[in-house]
């Protein structure tokens, strides 16, 4: 599918030669990679200042929109990582981007608390998606009920739906008062969050059946034993073969006692029917060390969606285990090889949202970006790069989404 790049004049940049650009749009869909509060040499600007950095993420976002034909009223989905220690109130943090956003623009959001991002001083990360007609017009949206969920400050939606896609908003086991329910019961939690994710997605006719991709952000060490009891209690929801899927274990969460958050990409035909899709996992691929329903590649009409790629081997062990560098190319031939299946290929990806284990500091971005970015020609696709403590399994340590856009079948 033909695209359009986005690097507005005068923006931020990496210190680095990348070749990603810092928005795509192909189609109804508009792509944009993480927004920092950078100058156009790399340099953090208002360091530590959780106030002043949002607005200027959400400033830079627009630009980026502006290029691609669209604006912020075209949102449908933010994902925001922000430093938190345990003393930021996360509805706090969600009222801080909801000001930044003019009226009218209404997204899906999640928010994601992590202990440091990749630059010392910078405290938040903006990423997300907008969707616009081909032909310039805004899209029709509906938009699932307010109440039910864990609590969002406006203009935040629990969910919506534009054209096939529908997103809904990270659900977190949390009642209308800010209470944290079944507190530290990670099962307990999944199954709560789930129902709330169901609901949402029979609002608009939709069901499990119609997902395409599950992001998990749990608390965890980085071990086994923190990933599968969560990881199945998530995964009975989903006949197989089920959506495309990334586990992604976090320190903490905002709130004390609260264990897991969950969000949710679908399809569904605008006439209500539910849309063909192909899976596919290539026989050179990777294994969980648990038996899951998801599959390593989705392709639904014109959208593609991977299941987050790891330098594993078929037992769910770590190769070249603590080696960055190597398992960054292991992950993206993997990315490679699912495209291919898919009738696709790295030219169609238009997103690409690295998690990889790391500290604060340049290098272990750098390591690792500029070895995706030599995966694609210029220009290449939008991309967020997020460090943490741990990944999800002993010596893992990077895990790569993409997501890509071709011709429908």
């Amino acid at each position: 599918m033909k695209k359009q790049h986005a690097w507005p004049e005068g923006h931020w940049d990496w210190p680095i030669k990348v070749s990603h650009k810092h928005g795509v749009r192909s189609g109804e869909m508009m792509w944009v990679g993480g927004q920092v509060d950078l100058t156009s040499s790399g340099e953090v600007r208002n360091a530590g200042d959780l106030a002043k950095q949002i607005p200027n993420c959400i400033e830079s976002f627009g630009r980026v929109l502006r290029d691609l034909g669209g604006d912020l009223t075209d949102l449908v989905k933010l994902l925001c990582f922000y430093v938190n220690d345990g003393s930021v109130d996360e509805a706090r943090f969600l009222e801080m981007v909801a000001m930044a956003l003019p009226d009218g623009a209404m997204p899906a959001v999640t928010a994601v608390p992590v202990p440091y991002l990749a630059y010392p001083g910078m405290v938040v990360e903006i990423e997300g998606y907008a969707m616009r007609g081909t032909d310039g017009t805004k899209l029709a949206r509906t938009y699932a009920p307010a109440n039910g969920f864990s609590p969002l400050p406006a203009p935040f939606v629990q969910g919506l739906r534009a054209g096939k896609m529908i997103f809904v908003s990270g659900q977190s086991p949390v009642d209308a008062h800010g209470n944290v329910l079944l507190a530290g019961d990670i099962v307990g939690q999944t199954r709560q969050v789930m129902r709330q994710v169901g609901d949402a997605l029979s609002s608009f006719g939709a069901s499990f059946d119609d997902a395409v991709k599950v992001n998990r952000w749990y608390v965890g060490q980085g071990t086994v034993e923190d990933f599968e009891p969560a990881a199945l209690a998530c995964a009975a929801h989903f006949k197989e073969p089920g959506p495309a899927a990334t586990g992604i274990p976090l320190p903490r969460h905002a709130r004390a006692g609260q264990q897991i958050k969950i969000e949710v990409v679908a399809m569904l035909g605008e006439d209500g029917k539910r849309l063909p899709r192909r899976h596919v996992w290539p026989e050179s691929l990777w294994d969980w060390t648990v038996h899951l329903p998801y599959k390593h590649g989705l392709k639904c009409h014109d959208m593609i969606f991977l299941g987050g790629q790891v330098s594993l081997d078929k037992q769910g062990r770590a190769v070249e285990p603590g080696n960055l560098a190597a398992q960054a190319r292991q992950a993206m031939i993997h990315i490679g090889t699912i495209l291919n299946e898919l009738g696709a290929s790295y030219d169609d990806v238009c997103k690409v949202i690295a998690m990889y284990e790391g500290r604060c500091g340049g290098d272990d971005l750098h390591a690792n970006l500029s070895i995706r970015s030599s995966f694609f020609t210029e220009p290449g696709p939008a991309t967020t790069g997020i460090p943490l403590p741990k990944l999800a399994y002993p010596g893992m340590v990077i895990e790569i989404d993409v997501f890509a856009m071709t011709d429908p079948d």
